[in-house]
């Protein structure tokens, strides 16, 4: 997986960084997606409200906002068609590759993890974690879908070494 990072706070640590990197190399390991690509932005507070309001039309801070990409393409080939043209099905799993962003509040990940009585860096790996999950699909609304994602969720991270205290 390749992810592209940026810090806008200039306060994550490079231990941090790699963290996350090798946790959502990891995750999409174990959720088939080694061949993706997504961008994860460290924030404030205040950029992350300003993200919430944005897209989520919430008037507040938040500690991770995930944005999915979906290709808008109406583009439609048979298999047949990519199995005669290579190059055709190369561009198409490159366009496909691209799965989103996340935006993880490092204000918010010091205040949970104090909130929460675990280390900043279980909550960077939760939040890297759980964005991870949404924009591959998985979300928390129903019942149901709120246990299928938070036990895989929960899996990744005790598999990976990061275990609630």
């Amino acid at each position: 997986m390749y992810v592209e990072m940026i810090d806008e706070t200039g306060q994550v640590s490079e231990e941090i960084k790699n963290q996350t990197l090798d946790l959502l190399q990891f995750a999409a390991e174990k959720t088939g997606k080694e061949n993706k690509e997504m961008a994860v932005t460290f924030v404030t507070n205040e950029r992350s409200h300003e993200l919430n309001l944005e897209y989520r039309d919430t008037d507040r801070p938040t500690d991770v906002i995930s944005l999915e990409y979906k290709p808008e393409s109406d583009l439609t080939f048979s298999e047949e068609d990519l199995a005669e043209n290579s190059e055709l099905a190369e561009m198409l799993d490159e366009f496909d590759a691209y799965i989103g962003e996340l935006f993880i509040s490092v204000d918010k990940a010091r205040e949970q993890a104090e909130k929460y009585g675990h280390s900043f860096e279980r909550e960077m790996g939760f939040l890297a974690v759980h964005g991870f999950l949404h924009i591959n699909g998985y979300d928390h609304y129903t019942p149901e879908e709120e246990k299928e994602m938070f036990t895989l969720q929960e899996e990744i991270l005790t598999a990976y070494g990061l275990k609630r205290q």
